[in-house]
């Protein structure tokens, strides 16, 4: 008989020691980009660690039914709030996004990411097989994605807009709608992108442009990515140094204890680095496409592999928007970047696959891992 008590022996420990690791490394690095101090973002990076930690573990013991019963009920409340930040909301850099609750800013968009995961997911969990190839298994789906995205785009928020619509895309692929579907409606996207583009902002046009041709206003619209790549490219094989980073500690480097941390933390580690912290998220996302697979309920299966691909989103946009492989658009690198918003959204994922986890192991007791 085992000493350690049952519940706390059923916690998902390899995870979140993994999760540790990856946001102690984060929280290194933000130290070092502070000119080595713990305040302001290291200190509170700490704190919202814990904090959401306990709210993952908590999220792990809710039984996999509830959330598909809620499903529907909380994309509704979210929807509402962002009805409400439109009406309503607090604008803060050109962007109106937050609903001021006295105590903080409250960022419904970062609450829709999982939840347009678990909605599509309880949709196509009540379709029969044979409807799954019907028309009408596929604009329903379109509409509980497309009102949020659109709404979210409206504020503008570019890069939340299109994590919506990913998470929600990808749910519908992993259900099993015809493959002809997705590429017929590429090559329509293909199509429009010339005529969307005329409908960006000024400032989101000009990404896009700085995207394609950063050396054309080096110092003006494209400083943020010359900067960024400078940073990586100077690192090297092992990187300068703990704390002897110079893009970052002159003020070279914009944001780099946000968006563009991967690029202050890839100057002072190098390569080894950075490969370290891919392999990391790479485990990550193993432990979650895992899960989904052992998962016997489509519902539970759904939800583990979509939230595991957002947070993949997360993480392959950030280091393509800051190596100029994509338009800047405001992703942050999970548990690197600081901000809760962020983190918030991601340990939600997490601790709703946490649950899907143990339900699987309560049929069939395996590890993690395995």
């Amino acid at each position: 008989m085992s000493i350690v008590p049952k519940p706390l022996a059923e916690f998902p420990w390899r995870v979140l020691v993994l999760l540790l690791a990856i946001a102690a490394f984060g929280t290194v690095v933000l130290y070092s980009a502070a000119g080595g101090s713990m305040t302001p973002w290291a200190i509170n990076q700490i704190i919202r660690f814990v904090i959401f930690s306990v709210m993952a573990l908590v999220l792990s013991r809710i039984r996999v039914e509830t959330f598909a019963h809620f499903a529907f009920p909380a994309y509704a409340a979210v929807l509402i709030a962002l009805i409400v930040v439109e009406l309503v909301g607090g604008v803060a850099g050109g962007s109106q996004r937050w609903i001021n609750l006295g105590f903080m800013q409250l960022q419904p968009s970062e609450f829709m990411k999982p939840v347009i995961v678990l909605a599509v997911a309880r949709f196509y969990a009540l379709l029969s097989v044979g409807e799954i190839r019907r028309w009408n298994a596929i604009w329903p789906a379109l509409v509980l994605i497309g009102v949020p995205w659109a709404l979210v785009l409206i504020q503008p928020d570019l890069g939340t807009a299109t994590m919506i619509a990913a998470g929600g895309i990808t749910v519908m692929f992993l259900a099993g709608l015809p493959l002809r579907l997705f590429i017929g409606s590429a090559l329509t996207l293909a199509a429009v992108i010339p005529i969307a583009f005329s409908f960006l902002h000024d400032y989101q046009q000009k990404r896009v442009l700085i995207f394609l041709d950063p050396e054309s206003d080096p110092l003006g619209a494209g400083y943020h990515i010359s900067q960024s790549k400078i940073a990586i490219g100077s690192g090297g094989m092992f990187g300068k140094g703990f704390l002897k980073g110079t893009q970052s500690h002159l003020d070279y480097l914009p944001e780099g204890h946000t968006d563009f941390v991967f690029a202050t933390m890839a100057e002072e580690w190098g390569l080894v680095g950075g490969i370290l912290l891919i392999c990391g998220f790479m485990l990550l996302f193993r432990w979650g496409i895992r899960v989904s697979l052992r998962a016997q309920d489509k519902f539970a299966r759904l939800v583990a592999a979509g939230l595991t691909t957002t947070i993949f989103f997360y993480v392959a946009i950030n280091l393509m928007m800051v190596m100029g492989l994509a338009p800047v658009v405001g992703i942050p690198l999970p548990f690197m970047s600081y901000g809760g918003s962020s983190m918030l959204t991601v340990m939600l994922c997490v601790g709703i696959v946490m649950s899907v986890d143990r339900s699987n192991r309560r049929r069939t007791p395996e590890g993690n891992w395995s």
